[in-house]
């Protein structure tokens, strides 16, 4: 039963990774007109989108569906931070546009895993989730390689900074952050993840390429 689960996640996981493949430039906006206005950005999240901390994400080739997604809900108040927040209160459409299509131009950063013990542990929840507890694999919305799936909105998840994720995944975990909307999905996920769970899929997440 459980290698009958695993193979039918890895199926709707391979399905969902070719149709993020066949998707691309799906936000209207100009990578050149975003590059001269990254300035400000590239203060926390690097010269090229890939930060120097491991609290602040990279954004280096993360599809722009999910990049516009996350601007315009700084901007309407739907997700809090206290330098974003305030950021993208000062930005258009069209500057959000312009940012979320020059960032996913930009070449996706490359790191090892943080803890080389736990890939075994964060393998089998990434690839296979936890039947017992109902926790879903995470390749079936994020893809094999962590690439994301730009047509939903699933943002990638290979190279970011393990610590930034597992950020994320608590502040799902105890509602401080909402933005899977009515669905929960990440939320659902979250409350299910115990924390050496939340620290082996981050660091394994890291390493994805």
């Amino acid at each position: 039963m459980k290698i009958r689960l695993n193979s039918l996640v890895a199926t709707a996981g391979l399905a969902l990774f070719a149709a993020q493949v066949q998707a691309q430039s799906l936000v209207e906006g100009s990578a050149e007109a975003g590059k001269a206005k990254a300035l400000t950005c590239t203060a926390c999240h690097g010269p090229e989108g890939n930060s120097t901390s491991a609290l602040w994400p990279n954004i280096a080739g993360q599809n722009a569906p999910y990049l516009l997604a996350q601007l315009q809900a700084f901007k309407e108040g739907r997700r809090q931070d206290p330098l974003m927040s305030s950021q993208a209160m000062m930005l258009s459409e069209q500057d959000m546009a312009d940012l979320a299509v020059y960032f996913e131009s930009l070449p996706a950063a490359a790191q090892a895993v943080k803890d080389p013990g736990s890939v075994d542990r964060g393998e089998s929840l990434y690839r296979g989730g936890n039947a017992a507890n109902g926790t879903a694999a995470c390749l079936a919305c994020h893809g094999p390689s962590g690439r994301g799936n730009p047509a939903a909105k699933y943002p990638a998840l290979q190279g970011q900074h393990a610590d930034y994720t597992a950020k994320q995944l608590n502040d799902y975990a105890s509602g401080t952050r909402t933005t899977d909307g009515k669905t929960r999905i990440m939320r659902d996920i979250a409350e299910r993840l115990g924390k050496e769970d939340i620290a082996a899929l981050s660091s394994y997440v890291q390493g994805l390429r």
